[in-house]
C-alpha cells in the first residue's frame, strides 16, 4: 500500500487518511475520492491531502476483515448463537444471540495475532458469562489494506472444521430445586430474600423449578429427607444453603449429601467472595453448597460453577482449583451496566429498527399506488419488505397509510413486528415517520428508516449502515453513498428521534443530516441502489425494463 501526500489533482481514487474540512462540509478519514471530491478540494484552495492507495497485491480493510469473519464462521459451528456484524473500517463486530458461556481457543486466537500487527482479533476472556447481544469478539484491520499473504495466512489459521477460535454454549432448560436450612437465629427476611436472590440466578441460567422452595432444620438428618425428595422430584440441580455456612466436608450439608447416598467432589474453591462452595451429586442429580455470599445477587464463585453447569460444560476438582486467576471477585462490578448510548464503551450490540415508510399518496405516479405496482413478480413495496426482513435488524415497523389495507396485506407476510397507520398522510412525509418513531420499543438505539418506493434495495445496504453506527465514535447518523453521492435509506440513533417526531411537512429529516455534520458518516455503497426511488410513471417504466433485462 502506498501511502503519503499527494497533489490534490492526483487524488481522485485515493483513500483520505485524514478528516479535512472544507467551507461547507468535512470528509472524514476512509473517504474514497471522487472527482466531485477533488473539485470540492480544489476550490477550497487545498493543494494536497494524504492518501492511501492499494497495490496489486494489497486487500481493503473490510473485504480482508469480511474474508477472515467468513472463514471464523464456516468453522464447524464457530458462529453458532452468534451473529456476525457487516465491516466497516475494517471492523466486524461478532455478538452472541443467546444467553451462555464463551469458550476461546487462546492458542488460535494468539497466533492470528502473531501474523501480522495489522490483523487483529480481541475476544472476551474464557469461560465469560454473556447476555443476549452482547459484543463477544471484534475483528480489526488497522491499516487501509492489508497483503494477500497475510489474509491467506489467517485463513489458514482458522481453517479447521471442529477446532473453532472460539464457542458460545448456551444455557440449558434444567430443572432445580432450592433448599435451606433454618436455625432459630436467621430471619424468616433473610430466607425470604435469599430464596427471591437464588431465583434470579436459576431464570437468568434458563432454569425452571422441579419443586417449590422447602426449608428445614439445619440438621444432618432434615437435610438428607429434603435432599432424598428433590431428587425424587427429578431436580437435576439442587442449590443447598445453609443457615450456617460450611466449614468442613464433615459439616452439616456435606453429611446430609454422603447421608442420602451422594459423594463430595470438592469442597472450597480459589474464588474469593465464594471460598466456601462445595460440589456433590446424589446419583445423577448435582448438589451445590453455596457459601453464604449466594445471599446476594453480587458476582461470586458459585456463579461460575453454575455458568458452567448450566451450560452442559463440565466442572470437575481441577476446573474449580484453576479458577484461582482472575478470581478476586471482590472490587469489581457483579454484572454489565445497563446499555447507553452515552456509555463510551459499550459492551453490547446496539438494537436496531429498520421503519418500512409505506403511506405516501403516489400523486407524481398518477391515479395508481406506485408501491403496489408489479415488478418481477411482486408488488414493489414487498422488495423493500424483503431486503428488511434479510437483514439483521432487530424490530421491524411499517406505516402505512394511502390503501392502507392492501399495502399492509402485502406486508404482513414477511414477519413484521408492527405495521401501524398514519391517518394523516396526505399531510406529508413527517406525519408518518414521527408515527413510526413514536411507535419504536423504548430499547431501540438506533433506527434505519427506508423508503417504500426503492425496490432494488438489498439486505446487504442496510447492514452496512448498522455496522457503520457507533456512538462511542460519535458516528450516529449513518448516510450511505454512491460515487460520492448521497442517498437512502439513512440511519438515526435515539437521540434524534425528539427531533425527528418535531419535523413537520414533506421534508423528512433530512434537515438534520445537515444540522449535525459532526455526527454523521457517510458510509459508501457497491451499487446506485441507494440513489434510485420511483416516483413516475417514466421511473417505473425504466425499472420494469431493466428487470426484464431489456436495454433501456
Amino acid at each position: 500500500m502506498k501511502f503519503g501526500p499527494t497533489p490534490v489533482a492526483e487524488a481522485e481514487g485515493a483513500i483520505l487518511a485524514h478528516a479535512t474540512n472544507l467551507p461547507t462540509s468535512r470528509f472524514k478519514k476512509g473517504r474514497l475520492l471522487s472527482k466531485e471530491d477533488v473539485d470540492a478540494l480544489t476550490s477550497a484552495g487545498i493543494e494536497s491531502v494524504i492518501v492511501a492507495r492499494l497495490e496489486a497485491d494489497d486487500v481493503h480493510e473490510d473485504a480482508a476483515a469480511q474474508r477472515i469473519a467468513d472463514v471464523l464462521s464456516g468453522a464447524a459451528e464457530t458462529l453458532s448463537n452468534m451473529k456476525t456484524g457487516a465491516p466497516f473500517t475494517g471492523r466486524v463486530n461478532i455478538s452472541s444471540d443467546t444467553a451462555g458461556v464463551f469458550r476461546v481457543d487462546a492458542g488460535l486466537v494468539n497466533a492470528l495475532n502473531r501474523i501480522d500487527p495489522a490483523i487483529t482479533l480481541a475476544t472476551l476472556p474464557d469461560y465469560a458469562a454473556v447476555e443476549p447481544g452482547q459484543i463477544i469478539a471484534t475483528l480489526k484491520i488497522i491499516p487501509f489494506a492489508v497483503p494477500e499473504s497475510a489474509v491467506r495466512e489467517a485463513e489458514a489459521i482458522l481453517s479447521h472444521p471442529g477446532n473453532p477460535a472460539f464457542t458460545l454454549k448456551p444455557y440449558q432448560s434444567k430443572r432445580y430445586a432450592v433448599v435451606q436450612t433454618v436455625l432459630p437465629s436467621v430471619k424468616p427476611s433473610v430466607l425470604d430474600k435469599t430464596a427471591a436472590v437464588t431465583e434470579a440466578r436459576v431464570h437468568r441460567l434458563g432454569g425452571s423449578f422441579a419443586i417449590p422452595e422447602r426449608r428445614c432444620d439445619h440438621a444432618p438428618d432434615a437435610l438428607k429427607n429434603a435432599l432424598e425428595s428433590a431428587v425424587s422430584d427429578e431436580a437435576e440441580i439442587i442449590i443447598c444453603i445453609g443457615a450456617s455456612a460450611i466449614t468442613d466436608a464433615r459439616d452439616v450439608i456435606p453429611s446430609a449429601i454422603e447421608e442420602a447416598g451422594g459423594e463430595i467432589r470438592y469442597f472450597g474453591m480459589p474464588v474469593d467472595p465464594g471460598n466456601l462452595m462445595l460440589l456433590g451429586s446424589i446419583g445423577a442429580t448435582t448438589v451445590i453448597g453455596a457459601p453464604g455470599c449466594a445471599r446476594s445477587p453480587k458476582l461470586n464463585g458459585v456463579d461460575w460453577v453454575m455458568e458452567r453447569i448450566a451450560a452442559d460444560i463440565p466442572v470437575g476438582p481441577a476446573d474449580i482449583a484453576g479458577m484461582g486467576v482472575g478470581g478476586l471477585l471482590k472490587d469489581i462490578p457483579s454484572r454489565p451496566l445497563p446499555r447507553a448510548e452515552a456509555v463510551a464503551a459499550k459492551s453490547t450490540r446496539p438494537r436496531i429498527a429498520a421503519l418500512l415508510l409505506a403511506a405516501g399518496q403516489s400523486r407524481r405516479m398518477g391515479a395508481q399506488n406506485k408501491l403496489l405496482l408489479d415488478l418481477d413478480g411482486k408488488p414493489m413495496v414487498a422488495h423493500v419488505a424483503e431486503a428488511i426482513t434479510n437483514s439483521r435488524v432487530d424490530f421491524r415497523i411499517a406505516v402505512t397509510g394511502h390503501e392502507a389495507e392492501r399495502v399492509s396485506k402485502t406486508i404482513t407476510p414477511f414477519g413484521f413486528d408492527e405495521i401501524v397507520e398514519n391517518s394523516a398522510h396526505a399531510q406529508g412525509l413527517s406525519g408518518s415517520l414521527k408515527r413510526g418513531i413514536e411507535a419504536l420499543p423504548d430499547d431501540i438505539d438506533a433506527a434505519v428508516v427506508c423508503l417504500g418506493d426503492m425496490p432494488d434495495l438489498k439486505a446487504t445496504e442496510i447492514e452496512k449502515l448498522i455496522a457503520a453506527f457507533d456512538p462511542s465514535e460519535g458516528r450516529t447518523i449513518c448516510v450511505p453513498t454512491f460515487r460520492g453521492k448521497r442517498g437512502n435509506p439513512v440511519l438515526f440513533a435515539r437521540r434524534f428521534f425528539a427531533e425527528i417526531t418535531d419535523v413537520d411537512g414533506d421534508t423528512g429529516a433530512k434537515h438534520l443530516i445537515g444540522a449535525n455534520q459532526e455526527s454523521v458518516v457517510e458510509v459508501e455503497m457497491e451499487t446506485d441502489a441507494i440513489l434510485k426511488d420511483v416516483d413516475t410513471p417514466e421511473a417505473y417504466a425504466a425499472l420494469t425494463h431493466q428487470a426484464q433485462g431489456v436495454e433501456k
